[in-house]
This record gives structure tokens, C-alpha cells and sequence, in this order.
């Protein structure tokens, strides 16, 4: 037993009275598993554990979770706890460490996955672009010629009406007939499409 200062009445010094060897006895009671012994050291470490992680993390509710999960993991790992290695809260505080790292990597992960969403948010409308005229090119191929060829011209080119007339050397009415009776014929096998899907 360590020697303590003599008694001398007051509850303070009835409190320094403690043996030495009681952070051992809490140590090995909680590797244990001891009733009561979890809550005594949340009570005696879980300030030190929060203010550490609030330190780190910056949130005061990541640090509480985080403070959770460390008596949480030391309480299901405390059969790997040797008091002989060293002293109980030093234990928790490597767990909390550890806890922290990982709330700080998951935080990093999902900053990477926001980003990687972001990147390819900001590329789809080309991809989409993309894709509507692939899916154009086959529509028009299906209307033979010369529907597919005034079609390209209007809809992938965005040449006018005009200047359709113009390249082909048809009549302006025969260029409008042919887009009219063109987007009827997609608009019906569209929605033939889209009744069976």
C-alpha cells in the first residue's frame, strides 16, 4: 500500500486516502467484467474520451457518438484488457484513438463519394446529349430515305426547313411534308414504347 497523508479529519483527505493499487483493482474488475465496473470508468473517462474527439472531429455529435462506441468496444473487448500492461484509462484512451481515426476515414470516404456523385452529375448532361443521339441515329436509320436523311439534316444538324430544300433540290412543301409525316411516325412508335415498358 502506498503511504498516504495522515487523516486529519477533513473528507478531503479521508478521499486522497485511496491504495495505490485501487486503479489496478477497477482495471481487473472491469476485465472482469464486474457489475458496476463500466460505469464507474465512463464516469471517470468519458470526459477526457468526448473532449478528445471533439478536439479532433470539430461536431459535437460525432464526438458523442464516437464516445459511445469506445466503452461500447472497450466493454465487448475488455477481456483483452492486461492490467499488467498498463493502467484502464490509458486502455480507453487508445480505443478512443482509434474510434476517432475511423469516424475521421468515414468522413473522408464519404467526402470522396460526394465528389465521385458531383463528378458524375456534372458529366451527365453530355452523357445524356450523348445518348439521345445515338438513340436519334437509330430512330431516323428505321424511316428510310429520304425521311432519314431530311430528319438528320433538321434534327442532328439543325439545318432549317430552308435550307434543307435547298441542299436536297426539293420542294419546300415536299421537305415539311416529309418532317410532318416523320414525327407522327416516331411520335406513334414511341408511345408504343412507352405502353410497353
Amino acid at each position: 500500500m502506498a503511504v498516504t497523508p495522515r487523516d486529519n479529519g477533513s473528507p478531503d483527505a479521508r478521499l486522497k486516502q485511496v491504495p495505490a493499487d485501487t486503479a489496478d483493482d477497477a482495471g481487473a474488475a472491469f476485465a472482469a467484467g464486474a457489475e458496476g465496473s463500466l460505469e464507474r470508468i465512463y464516469r471517470d473517462v468519458s470526459p477526457l474520451v468526448y473532449t478528445l474527439a471533439v478536439r479532433a472531429l470539430g461536431d459535437t455529435h460525432e464526438a458523442e457518438d464516437v464516445t459511445q462506441q469506445t466503452f461500447v468496444s472497450a466493454w465487448r473487448a475488455r477481456d483483452t484488457f492486461d492490467p499488467a500492461r498498463g493502467e484502464l484509462r490509458g486502455w480507453i484512451v487508445g480505443i478512443a484513438r482509434r474510434r476517432i481515426a475511423d469516424a475521421l476515414d468515414k468522413r473522408r470516404r464519404e467526402s470522396l463519394k460526394v465528389a465521385a456523385v458531383r463528378a458524375v452529375t456534372d458529366e451527365r448532361p453530355a452523357i445524356d446529349q450523348d445518348l439521345d443521339t445515338v438513340l436519334l441515329s437509330y430512330e431516323l436509320e428505321s424511316l428510310g430515305d429520304p425521311r432519314r436523311v431530311i430528319m438528320a439534316l433538321a434534327f442532328v444538324d439543325g439545318r432549317t426547313h430552308e435550307q434543307i430544300s435547298d441542299q436536297l433540290g426539293m420542294p419546300l412543301g415536299t421537305v415539311k411534308s416529309h418532317i410532318r409525316r416523320s414525327l407522327v411516325t416516331l411520335r406513334e412508335r414511341w408511345e408504343v414504347t412507352d405502353v410497353a415498358s
